[in-house]
């Protein structure tokens, strides 16, 4: 599986916004047949910084979302919104969904 973590500065007059402004690139790419998830969340340390984790199938799902029309809008049309450009790591992992993390196991409530 292709695993991204991307981080996207938003400028600070959008970064509310936000999520509207992101969401029919959201809801496409989550509609790709390879796409396994594609989460937002904000950040606690900054209200400007916005995450992205994302996984696709392989290299041929992720490649086929690059070249999305939607991607295409998305490079066109969101960053008007960010005050740089975002920030990513892209690997390829060798599991094909999340794992539990035994750390910090949660015996079964009830």
């Amino acid at each position: 599986m292709i695993f991204i973590t991307a981080k996207f500065l938003v400028l600070p007059e959008h970064a509310d916004a936000w999520p509207e402004l992101s969401r029919s690139f959201i809801e496409a790419t989550r509609a790709e047949p390879g796409c396994l998830w594609f989460d937002w969340s904000r950040s606690l340390d900054d209200p400007n910084e916005y995450v992205l984790v994302e996984a696709f199938r392989d290299g041929d799902a992720g490649g086929q979302h690059v070249r999305s029309e939607h991607f295409k809008n998305a490079q066109a049309e969101l960053p008007r919104y960010l005050a740089e450009t975002p920030k990513i790591v892209s690997q390829v992992v060798e599991q094909d969904g999340w794992s539990a993390l035994g750390e910090m196991e949660v015996a079964p409530r009830g």
